[in-house]
């Protein structure tokens, strides 16, 4: 499997990771005010999964134009 292979693999599996991220976001703002003191762990690996899915597209970029 080439490196460009790889890399869409796994910004598949980053993309589905992130969006379970803004569901579970989304799910808790509806809760609110049941567990608000969640809001920032939740809000974090929202934020985390998305910029990890930003930096591999990055990536895939880089090699794509290689």
């Amino acid at each position: 499997m080439s490196d460009v292979d790889t890399l869409k693999a796994e910004i598949k599996k980053l993309s589905a990771r992130a969006m379970q991220a803004k569901m579970n976001l989304h799910d808790l703002s509806e809760e609110l005010p049941l567990g608000w003191n969640t809001i920032l762990d939740v809000a974090q690996k929202a934020h985390a999964a998305f910029a990890e899915l930003e930096a591999k597209r990055e990536q895939l970029k880089s090699a794509e134009a290689a």
